[in-house]
């Protein structure tokens, strides 16, 4: 994992991502010094996964108001809004994403006495404790879910949420990184996942230069590999967790999850406490980002391989009922059924 998905280069005002659209044949990094340059690499999924995408975003907003001359703090917040409107309207489902942006405005509103230069500091100290935060949070959700796997050999997982969709270890793959740490020997079977492919270009890449025990299979394939016996768990990540425990994540994750319960096998979410909205009361009430036909019908092909004017459904996330979810392990520790409760108590601060 010696690669970083996003990382501040302060000296010359850019925010430097590793372009997952070119993985795995191809390690480039991109110099993002605008909003949107930024805003384009994060709907084009150069940068992607919900706490990296969250964490480009405080990197970004402090980049361009560093470059913001004003000395007017009402002209400072509203560029600030300006900004914050204009990326999240990038993708609309990841919570991390808004997460941030609050954070960011908070630093603004708290102080608020403050002069601008100094504000700008604080924005840089606001946007580099995201990220630090994130690599610990993510290291103590691999450390909770590998006391609920150590046991098992087999482990499917879905997408990617690995470290090229966090700050290090990632959210799903840090119980397997961390168990590869303490002796532990998983094989991992790795969902392709359509249409984009995030399993078999990105899981598939992570997994193979950490030297771990993997098999890609196609998404239609996970039904006869469960069913086989070689499956003892599932590992997800999420992209926003409803208070009544229903998840939106990677468009395929419904369909394992229900594999999993018809198979009596555990279906863990791993879920950061900032990915858990308590303002969304349902799955119903989270909004689904539709994403472009030709990601269907042409991304990846060397020709288009569905007929001119077919009509396509792509949404980027389905929503996985609580009732299939066996528990979420969060950074505070391990939430099960029936998760309102316990959503809100870790919320709170408290398991």
């Amino acid at each position: 994992m010696e690669f970083q998905s996003v990382v501040l280069d302060d000296e010359k005002n850019a925010v430097i991502i590793l372009d997952q659209t070119k993985l795995p044949l191809k390690q480039e990094y991109l110099k993002l010094t605008t909003v949107e340059q930024l805003w384009e690499a994060v709907r084009a999924l150069r940068v992607r996964g919900a706490p990296a995408i969250g964490i480009a975003a405080a990197f970004g907003v402090y980049i361009a108001l560093k470059q913001y001359n004003t000395q007017s703090r009402e002209e400072f917040y509203n560029k600030f809004k300006k900004f914050r409107d204009y990326l999240e309207s990038a993708r609309p489902t990841a919570v991390n994403l808004f997460w941030a942006l609050d954070a960011m405005e908070r630093v603004i509103t708290e102080y608020r006495g403050d002069n601008i230069n100094e504000l700008k500091s604080r924005l840089l100290a606001a946007a580099k404790d995201i990220a630090r935060k994130d690599a610990e949070v993510c290291r103590k959700i691999g450390e909770h879910g590998l006391s609920l796997i150590r046991d098992c050999r087999g482990i499917l997982t879905h997408c990617n949420a690995g470290a090229l969709a966090t700050a290090r270890y990632g959210t799903a793959l840090a119980p397997v990184y961390l168990g590869r740490e303490n002796g532990c020997s998983f094989h991992v079977y790795v969902d392709e996942t359509r249409p984009l492919l995030q399993g078999a270009r990105l899981t598939a890449f992570e997994l193979s230069r950490a030297g771990i025990d993997f098999t890609l299979i196609c998404d239609n394939m996970a039904a006869s590999v469960i069913k086989s016996g070689n499956v003892d768990a599932v590992l997800v990540g999420c992209d926003r967790v409803a208070i009544n425990g229903d998840t939106a994540n990677k468009i395929g994750t419904l369909g394992v999850a229900i594999l999993a319960k018809h198979y009596n096998i555990p279906f863990y979410v791993c879920a950061p406490v900032s990915s858990i909205d308590p303002d969304t009361a349902a799955g119903a009430d989270i909004v689904i980002e539709q994403r472009a036909p030709e990601e269907v019908t042409e991304a990846w092909y060397k020709n288009k391989m569905a007929p001119e004017g077919a009509a396509v459904f792509n949404p980027a996330f389905d929503v996985t009922d609580a009732e299939l979810i066996s528990a979420f392990i969060t950074e505070k520790g391990i939430v099960y059924p029936p998760f309102e409760e316990g959503l809100k108590r870790i919320i709170g601060g408290s398991l």
